[in-house]
C-alpha cells in the first residue's frame, strides 16, 4: 500500500483515482427516554439472521450508491457470507408493505457495547420519517442486558442531514478521521453517474 505525508494543517493533494472524506465518529450511552412511538403505517423492522450475501448487497447498493457506499461491494465473496453468517453481527431490515427499505447492520463482537456499521434507508424514503422509525426500533434492540455504549460514523460523502439526524436520535460526537480510499465508480463498483457531489478525477 502506497503512502502519503498527509498535513495536520493545510492541504493534502491526492493521487488520483483516490478519494477523500471526513469522518464524524458518535456514540451514546444510555437508551432513548421514554416508549417507543407507534410504527408510522406499512412500516416494520424485522431481523433477518444470516441474509443471503446477494440480497444484501443488493440492498446496500439501492441504499448506498448515492453516497458512495462501497465497502460490501468491494468485499470478497467468501469474506461477506462469513460476516452474515456470525451470530455476532446482526442485520435489521426496514421493510414498507414488505418490501425491503432500509438496513441496520449492528456489531456485538465487543463487550459492553454494539456498533451500528451500516445504517440507511432507500432515496425515496428519505424524509419520510422511516429512517426515525428504523433508528428508534434498532437503538431499543442494541441496548440490551450488559450494553452500555452504541456507536457509528458518518462522513462527509453522506446525505448532508447525516450528522443532525444522529444527534436528534441522542448520538454525541466524540471524535473526527479521515478516509481514503479507491474510486469505486473508476474501479467498476458503482456507475460513474454515481454521488454527482463528488467529482470523478481519473
Amino acid at each position: 500500500m502506497k503512502t502519503i505525508p498527509l498535513r495536520l494543517e493545510g492541504y493534502t493533494d491526492l493521487p488520483p483515482g483516490k478519494i477523500a472524506n471526513v469522518v464524524t465518529y458518535l456514540d451514546m450511552t444510555a437508551p432513548p427516554d421514554g416508549d417507543a412511538p407507534p410504527a408510522p403505517a406499512g412500516l416494520s423492522v424485522r431481523h433477518v439472521p444470516s441474509p443471503d450475501p446477494a440480497w444484501y448487497r443488493a440492498l446496500f447498493r439501492r441504499i448506498g450508491e448515492d453516497w458512495l457506499w462501497s465497502s460490501i461491494l468491494v468485499m470478497p465473496a467468501d469474506e461477506l457470507a462469513a460476516l452474515l453468517a456470525d451470530p455476532a453481527i446482526e442485520i435489521h431490515v426496514l421493510e414498507r408493505n414488505g418490501e425491503a427499505i432500509g438496513v441496520a447492520e449492528l456489531d456485538l463482537r465487543r463487550a459492553g457495547e454494539v456498533e451500528i456499521v451500516l445504517f440507511g434507508v432507500v432515496p425515496d424514503a428519505i424524509g419520510t420519517g422511516a429512517a426515525r422509525h428504523l433508528m428508534t426500533t434498532v437503538l431499543r434492540r442494541a441496548f440490551r442486558a450488559g450494553v452500555g455504549r452504541v456507536w457509528l460514523h458518518t462522513c462527509t460523502f453522506d446525505h448532508p442531514d447525516a450528522v443532525r439526524f444522529y444527534r436528534r436520535a441522542g448520538f454525541t460526537a466524540f471524535k473526527h478521521g479521515i478516509e481514503v480510499m479507491d474510486d469505486p465508480r473508476l474501479t467498476g463498483h458503482l456507475p460513474e453517474s454515481a454521488a454527482p457531489h463528488v467529482p470523478v478525477v481519473r
